[in-house]
């Protein structure tokens, strides 16, 4: 599983419609609407960095609203969410 952190640049006035539109992608597991120099940050999962690339410069790009991205790709996670997965607590 490739795990991506998408920062997205976007239209003030299209902020809640970009962000709906990016909840809806498939591959897309969490959104959230930030404060700082980028306004959303988009989670994305996919089985391959090429099924990544689908999403980001592919579907995303295709959205109004969105002006610029910027992706992070994860090399390890070390979040509990991850460790139960692995090693689940009864």
């Amino acid at each position: 599983m490739v795990t991506a952190v998408v920062l997205i640049q976007a239209e003030r006035a299209l902020l809640e419609e970009t962000a709906e539109a990016l909840a809806a992608l498939k591959g897309v597991s969490e959104v959230y609407t930030v404060s700082g120099e980028w306004d959303i940050v988009a989670m994305v999962r996919c089985k391959s960095n090429e099924a990544v690339a689908d999403v980001v410069a592919g579907k995303m790009l295709q959205i109004p609203g969105i002006n610029r991205t910027k992706t992070l790709v994860a090399f390890r996670s070390f979040t509990e969410l991850d460790l139960d997965a692995i090693f689940p607590v009864a």
